[in-house]
C-alpha cells in the first residue's frame, strides 16, 4: 500500500519538475551518461535506460517470482481460482486494445501502441484502495491483485512476442544456455539465493545484446528459482523462492517503481491545447484505459456470473464490481514501460503516450476511488469481514488468505 503512495508522489513530482524552472536539471538528471556502454544498439548508458533495461528486470524478476508463487502454492494453484480473473484480465487486455486501434490505428506509425492501454498497475491502484480502507471488501481486492497477476503475464507475453528487435542470434543462444543451467540448478533443488542472482545478471547481459527486452531476463530467472509449498500455511523460511521474494519487496516498491515513475513520468504540458489532447495518440490511450478496461473487464465478470460459468465476488455488489474496473484503468508503469518501447525512437510520440497515460490513468482513479468511495456496502458482516482484513498487501505477508479467496470464488465451478 505504501509503495503506491510513493510512486504516486514520485509521478506528481516528475510531473512537476518538468514544467518548473528545474526542467532543464530534471531532462539533465534523467539523460545523464552512467557508466560504461553495454552495446551498441541502446549506446551510451543513461540513467533512464539503467532503470528501464537494468532496473526494470529486478522489478520483472519480483513479478515472475509472484506468478510462479501464485500458480504454484497461491490463489492461482487451480483451474476453478483461474478461471474468472484470467477471463477478466483477458477481456481487460483486449477490449483496450481494440478501442486503441479503432482510433489510432488508422495512423500506420501510431498502430506500434495498441498495448500501451492494455496494462493494469496494481501499485498505483492498491495505493487508491489504501484510501478506501474497509469501504472496499476483501474480495475485491483479492480479485483486484488476483487480475494484475495475470495481465502482468500478458504484458510479459507481449513484449516477448511484440516488441522484441532484430536478434543476435549468438546471444541468444547464450541466454537460452545461462537460463538452461538455472532451471537444471532449480530442478535439482540447489537453494543458495547467490548462485541464482549471479546466473540472472548474466541471463540479463546475454539477453540486453540478443535484441530480446532484458527484463524478460527477470520473469525467465524468477522460472528457474524452486519454491517449497506450503498450502494452507504461512510461507516457507527455507523456501528460496518465498526469500527472494520477500528480500525484492521493499527494494522493488520503495525504490525502483518508484524511481522508474520519477524518470518516465515527467512530461512537459506547456502549450498543452485540446487538439493536442484529442490527437488520436493520447485519446487512444485515454479511451482504452477509462472506458476500455471497464467494458473489458466488468462485462466479463457479468457475463461469467449470469452464464453461471462463476459465482458472484463475496461481498461485493455491482456498483463495488464497476468501481474496482474502473480503477483497473490505471495503467501507469506498465503503460509508460510499454510507450517506451512502442515508440523508442520517437520523442513526441512518447510524450503525446505520456499524456495519454496520465489522462485515463487519472479519470481512471477518480471515478474507481468515487463508485467505491459512496457505493452502498452489501450489509453489516461483510463491512465487519472488510474492516478486519483492510489492511491486506500483496507481498504475501499476511497468511492464510488463500482460504479467504476460496471463499470469495465460491461456486466458480457451478
Amino acid at each position: 500500500m505504501a509503495s503506491g503512495m510513493i510512486l504516486i508522489i514520485a509521478a506528481i513530482l516528475a510531473i512537476i519538475m518538468a514544467n518548473s524552472a528545474f526542467s532543464e536539471s530534471y531532462l539533465a538528471f534523467v539523460h545523464a551518461d552512467i557508466g560504461p556502454m553495454l552495446s551498441d544498439k541502446l549506446g551510451s548508458m543513461s540513467l533512464l535506460l539503467w532503470v528501464n533495461d537494468g532496473l526494470m528486470a529486478i522489478f520483472f524478476l519480483l513479478v515472475g517470482l509472484e506468478i510462479k508463487r501464485e500458480f504454484v502454492d497461491g490463489r492461482l494453484a487451480s483451474w476453478d481460482r483461474r478461471r474468472l480473473p484470467m477471463m477478466a484480465a483477458a477481456a481487460g487486455m483486449a477490449v483496450p486494445a481494440i478501442i486503441y486501434t479503432l482510433i489510432a490505428g488508422q495512423n500506420p506509425a501510431l498502430i506500434q501502441g495498441w498495448a500501451i492501454p492494455a496494462a493494469t498497475d496494481i501499485a498505483f491502484a492498491m495505493g487508491v484502495l489504501a484510501l478506501l480502507g474497509s469501504r472496499a471488501p476483501t474480495s475485491l481486492k483479492l480479485f483486484l491483485v488476483t487480475v494484475a497477476i495475470v495481465d502482468d503475464m500478458g504484458a510479459v507475453a507481449i513484449i516477448a512476442i511484440f516488441y522484441t528487435a532484430k536478434m543476435n542470434m549468438m546471444a541468444l543462444a547464450a541466454a537460452a544456455m545461462i537460463w538452461a543451467v538455472m532451471l537444471v540448478l532449480g530442478k535439482c533443488r540447489v537453494k543458495s539465493l547467490t548462485v541464482y542472482l549471479l546466473l540472472f545478471a548474466c541471463l540479463w547481459y546475454a539477453t540486453l545484446l540478443s535484441g530480446v527486452h532484458a527484463t524478460i531476463a527477470g520473469v525467465l530467472a524468477a522460472m528457474a528459482v524452486p519454491v517449497e509449498t506450503t498450502p494452507g500455511a504461512p510461507d516457507s523460511s527455507t523456501s528460496p523462492l518465498h526469500r527472494l521474494e520477500h528480500g525484492l519487496h521493499a527494494l522493488v516498491g520503495f525504490f525502483i517503481v518508484p524511481l522508474f515513475g520519477f524518470t518516465n513520468a515527467g512530461v512537459s504540458l506547456g502549450g498543452l491545447t485540446m487538439d493536442h489532447i484529442l490527437s488520436p495518440l493520447p485519446l487512444g490511450i485515454a479511451a482504452g484505459l477509462f472506458f476500455g478496461k471497464q467494458i473489458g473487464i466488468f462485462g466479463a465478470i457479468w457475463l461469467s456470473v449470469k452464464c453461471g460459468i462463476a459465482g458472484m465476488l463475496r461481498g461485493a455488489t455491482w456498483l463495488q464490481i464497476y468501481g474496482i474496473a474502473a480503477l483497473c484503468g490505471i495503467g501507469f508503469t506498465m503503460s509508460l514501460f510499454i510507450s517506451g518501447l512502442a515508440f523508442a525512437h520517437n520523442a513526441l510520440f512518447q510524450d503525446e503516450a505520456k499524456v495519454g497515460i496520465l489522462m485515463g490513468s487519472v479519470l481512471s482513479a477518480l471515478v474507481g476511488f468515487l463508485v467505491l468511495r459512496f457505493a452502498p456496502l452489501a450489509d453489516d458482516h461483510h463491512q465487519e469481514e472488510a474492516e478486519a482484513d483492510a489492511e491486506i498487501t500483496l507481498d504475501g505477508d499476511v497468511a492464510d488468505i488463500s482460504d479467504r479467496l476460496a471463499m470469495t470464488y465460491k461456486g466458480a465451478s457451478a
